[in-house]
């Protein structure tokens, strides 16, 4: 049954990867959109901007002027919202959002407002569970040692602050007893 689940996994990659190659060969044949005079400007940069001018040739589509944006040049909808690689994209902020991914057919992008100590530990959960991570680079990787002396760290505070809890309480205690 284990078997089957990969070789389903694999063909549904490979339909995965197949619409992304035809989504390569659809934008091929789109024109380079360019913005209108930034060949004649050296102050008008190439990035696209819409064309509005009252007698716009680039806006009217006068015959000879570059092609501007338009719907149909959007690309297959099979093909929209997947990485190069193939695979679907599912942005993950914590651990628990790894759980009800597919290591098949999905790979996971770990947001950037996620902190190196949580970001290690959705990695180490994402490679247990046979998930690709698309941006590992960005793990500024810290040294198990590093690691270790930080949960120490945290345990010895929680553990002064239970013992400063339990003090507050003894002086309350001996105040109501006054």
């Amino acid at each position: 049954m284990t078997q089957s689940k990969a070789t389903d996994a694999s063909t549904a990659l490979q339909v995965q990867k197949k619409k992304v190659k035809l989504r390569r060969r659809v934008k091929a044949k789109k024109p380079d959109f360019q913005r209108q005079e930034s060949w004649r400007y050296k102050r008008v940069k190439r990035r696209w901007r819409r064309p509005r001018g009252l007698d716009s040739k680039m806006r009217l589509k006068v015959k000879g002027w570059p092609k501007a944006v338009n719907i149909s040049y959007r690309g297959p909808k099979e093909a929209r919202f997947l990485h190069p690689s193939g695979y679907k994209e599912i942005l993950v902020y914590n651990v628990s959002q790894i759980e009800g991914s597919d290591p098949g057919s999905q790979a996971i992008r770990i947001a950037h407002t996620v902190g190196a100590k949580k970001r290690l530990e959705i990695i180490s959960r994402a490679r247990e569970r046979g998930l690709r991570v698309l941006n590992p680079h960005e793990v500024k990787r810290m040294k198990e040692e590093e690691v270790e002396k930080v949960e120490a760290l945290e345990e010895k505070e929680e553990i002064s602050e239970a013992e400063g809890e339990e003090v507050m309480d003894e002086e309350n205690s001996n105040d109501a007893s006054r």
